[in-house]
């Protein structure tokens, strides 16, 4: 197994032109997923939207047994679940039954979500997202421990109930977002943090987890850092961002068009010409070149913390073909991951 390179995330995403089927596209991530685990990734990432019209992945949970099924050694997780969109009853009783279908390799990613739509539509209140969040960390491992129980919040009510299946280990949570909030909320409750934060942000955010740990009377030792960045390999920065581009374009380009074609039907629009400016910010985001230009990249990320990263390259590209993207797989697999 490679040194704690992961993989994603996958969206199951179509693209405008593009034969392919969410049937295909779905059958296609699996194969990624059983591809990643030959490859020696550590891990493998899902990512949940509702109503995009190109069909964002929206049910992690069951994707995430199906990839489990297919898998016998990888991490499967989440990155993340939006969890004030589901009720934490039932979150409680899928993340179980992925639990045991994996036999122990779950890794439950919970984030707070962002698009009015996706709430006004599932029936979720935005503004008390947060307070939504905080009752869901607390139910969940009440709900996981077999025993029957009760819950009286300002957002969830039940009565008393025991959730089965109870799953056999333990299954971590890790809270995905930026906000300082986010943060310390994963640092009093949870196991760990999921981040995409620019390096010196990612400082700050291990600042307030520290803070908040050391206030919780928690180890930092025992709570879980996990950084995803886009990847994308080549024989030289140059030639690796022109693989790249059109790929990581469509990829940011879709999060501004999601709430607008919540309720558009017809052909998928193509993304709009890329700026300059645009391009120079897309490209200094993404890590390109060599594995050794790539690894030099992620351990100046990793000099900027004081803390140990997972790394996971978000380098799963809706507008590849399934041959592509299994090269860059690979690439990054061979040539990354032995130096990290």
């Amino acid at each position: 197994m490679s040194a704690g390179l992961g993989f994603g995330l996958i969206s199951a995403q179509r693209s405008p032109g593009d034969p392919r089927t969410w049937t295909d596209l779905y059958r296609e991530a699996l194969d990624l997923t059983a591809l990643a685990e030959q490859l020696g990734y550590r891990s493998v990432w899902t990512t949940e939207h509702h109503f995009i019209d190109d069909g964002y992945m929206a049910s992690l949970l069951p994707m995430s047994a199906a990839m489990a099924a297919r898998t016998s050694t990888i991490e499967i997780g989440t990155g993340v679940v939006l969890a004030p969109l589901h009720h934490p009853l039932r979150l409680a009783e899928d993340a179980a039954a992925v639990q045991l279908i994996s036999d122990g390799r779950f890794t439950l990613g919970l984030g707070l979500g962002w698009m009015p739509v996706e709430f006004e539509a599932l029936g979720a209140d935005l503004k008390r997202r947060g307070r939504a969040m905080d009752e869901i960390l607390t139910i969940l491992p009440r709900a996981w421990s077999g025993r029957p129980f009760t819950h009286h919040g300002d957002v969830f009510s039940f009565p008393e109930i025991g959730v089965r299946p109870t799953p056999e280990t333990p299954i971590p949570i890790v809270i995905g977002g930026g906000a300082e909030p986010a943060v310390r909320r994963a640092a009093r409750m949870a196991q760990g943090f999921f981040s995409n934060a620019s390096p010196a942000k990612l400082a700050e955010q291990v600042a307030w987890a520290t803070d908040e740990l050391e206030k919780a009377d928690r180890d930092p030792a025992g709570f879980r850092w996990i950084y995803y960045t886009v990847m994308c390999p080549g024989a030289n920065r140059e030639s690796a961002w022109e693989r790249a581009r059109t790929h990581v374009h469509a990829m940011r380009w879709k999060y501004g068009d999601m709430e607008p074609s919540a309720n558009r039907s017809g052909e998928l629009p193509h993304p709009p010409p890329l700026s300059d400016k645009d391009e120079d910010q897309l490209r200094k985001a993404t890590l390109l070149g060599t594995g050794a230009d790539i690894a030099e990249q992620v351990a100046g990320i990793q000099d900027a913390v004081d803390v140990d990263l997972d790394i996971v390259a978000r380098s799963y590209f809706p507008t590849m073909t399934f041959d592509e993207q299994a090269e860059v797989m690979q690439q990054l697999a061979e040539e990354v991951a032995p130096l990290l």
